[in-house]
């Protein structure tokens, strides 16, 4: 016994050092080189488009964050703005990667023109000590086009949530949470100070947590704990860089479905690059602000058939999973709201002792939380009138039973629309009864009821009732 007492101890020791191993070998106080910026998938995309016929002399004075936000805090004041306040930087950046555009300076335009009067003036101090002629500066750069626009919002804690588990002391957990940051640039002509074109973008920011633990009696007085995790935050700066580099990538393509400027190779406009655009932007136009599907309205008519399992509660223990089928018939109200009409039809068993048969017309309400996504949870309601054949096995009193009963009845579920025109079905519906005699005895406290858990396919044939 004190041998097993002592291995478990040492066990604990050598497990307790390998942990602290493990954080030494992740803990960040470490010195590190510095390294060349990192790219992101943007970065090659860019360096990938087709060539310009000529490059465009582009100037940018400001790209601005116009979220005016600082980042969150839970001890006080912070005055850490949210994002990156150096976007024209990073701008300037992309536009040199895409290698459609001569871009010059303007942000810093009064160092410029403080340093061309140095070079002016030492010049001709210099003729003045000398005698030499000196040359006179080249004239700046003109632009053709000016870049404007900026970082537009900033929205926090679009999406969060996570899950868990523990058991006896032993468990973990998973947290995420998804920002967003958009970014709007636009083109305007210097010539006549028309906007030519104004793209949007935006990128979701992720952050995410996971933690494992232990927390249990290894022996009498003697308790074991345990954790450890990692949590992981997308860098803001790369998000941002990865945002302006899209909008750069949407304007020159964009730029050219719209003549604004010219291919080098004219059948590069059925390029690899520009096709792929051309269908990520027919996907954007038809999803929502989480990226999901946007559905049609349903069609007002449709039809629906399922099949599942039911399992009956009532007066008898032991009941048993068996199955069912169903058909309806749908009327769509608006968007969210469908009436149902049709019949469920099924068997409700108990272990060696009764076999039920029933039959229920029915008619329900259903509400679509999301009518327009191509995914929404369902919650529906409704009433029906039920027939049931009782054949009893162990109790030949009750033999034969038939009867008729109505019911109330409610449940949820999802939709899933594979097609416009034909979707997913799968829900789970309590039906009470409003009568106790659903299984040929009554008694206890509440009525008879069963539960059915069915999948199913719905159709809607487009046609409409005038």
């Amino acid at each position: 016994m004190n041998f097993m007492k002592n291995i478990k101890k040492y066990f604990i020791v050598v497990a307790l050092l390998f942990l602290t191993a493990c954080s030494a070998n992740y803990q960040l106080f470490q010195n590190k080189p510095p390294k060349i910026g990192t790219a992101t998938k943007m970065t090659e995309a860019l360096r990938n488009l087709p060539e310009p016929k000529e490059k465009i002399v582009t100037a940018v004075y400001k790209f601005r964050d116009q979220t005016g936000q600082y980042k969150p805090s839970s001890t006080g004041a912070n005055w850490s703005t949210a994002v990156t306040q150096g976007a024209t930087s990073i701008l300037m950046k992309a536009l040199e990667e895409s290698n459609w555009f001569v871009t010059i300076e303007r942000e810093g335009l009064s160092n410029l023109l403080n340093e061309r009067k140095i070079i002016r003036s030492s010049r001709q101090n210099y003729q003045q000590t000398t005698g030499e002629t000196q040359p006179g500066l080249p004239p700046l750069l003109f632009a053709g086009i000016i870049l404007e626009g900026g970082i537009i919002s900033y929205d926090s804690n679009i999406l969060t949530g996570g899950v868990g588990l523990k058991y006896f002391g032993v468990g973990g957990s998973n947290q995420y949470r998804e920002d967003r940051i958009t970014i709007y640039l636009r083109a305007i002509s210097t010539s006549n100070g028309r906007v030519l074109k104004t793209v949007y973008t935006s990128k979701r920011i992720l952050s995410q947590m996971v933690d494992v633990g232990l927390f249990r009696y290894v022996e009498f007085k003697r308790l074991l704990e345990a954790e450890g995790g990692y949590s992981y935050n997308e860098p803001i700066e790369i998000c941002v860089s990865e945002a302006i580099q899209k909008a750069v990538y949407s304007l020159i393509i964009e730029g050219v479905e719209d003549g604004l400027w010219e291919l080098k190779y004219p059948f590069d406009i059925k390029s690899d690059q520009i096709v792929e655009y051309e269908e990520e932007r027919d996907e954007a136009l038809n999803s929502n602000y989480f990226s999901n599907d946007i559905m049609t309205q349903r069609p007002q008519l449709g039809v629906s058939f399922g099949f599942g399992r039911m399992l009956y509660s009532g007066d008898y223990g032991n009941p048993e999973f068996s199955f069912g089928g169903n058909a309806f018939l749908k009327y769509s109200l608006d968007a969210s709201f469908t009436v149902l009409g049709g019949f469920s039809m099924g068997r409700l068993t108990n272990k060696n002792l009764f076999d039920v048969d029933v039959f229920s017309y029915e008619l329900m309400a259903s509400y679509y939380f999301d009518p327009n996504s191509r995914f929404t949870p369902v919650l529906r309601a409704g009433s029906g009138y039920v027939r049931r054949e009782l054949n009893v096995l162990t109790n030949s009193s009750l033999k034969d039973l038939y009867g008729y009963s109505w019911k109330v009845n409610g449940g949820i579920g999802v939709e899933y629309r594979l097609y416009e025109l034909l979707s997913l079905d799968v829900n789970a519906d309590f039906n009470y009864m409003l009568t106790d005699d659903l299984d040929g005895f009554n008694g206890g406290n509440m009525n008879d009821y069963f539960w059915s858990f069915n999948i199913g396919l719905s159709f809607y044939p487009n046609l409409r009732i005038k």
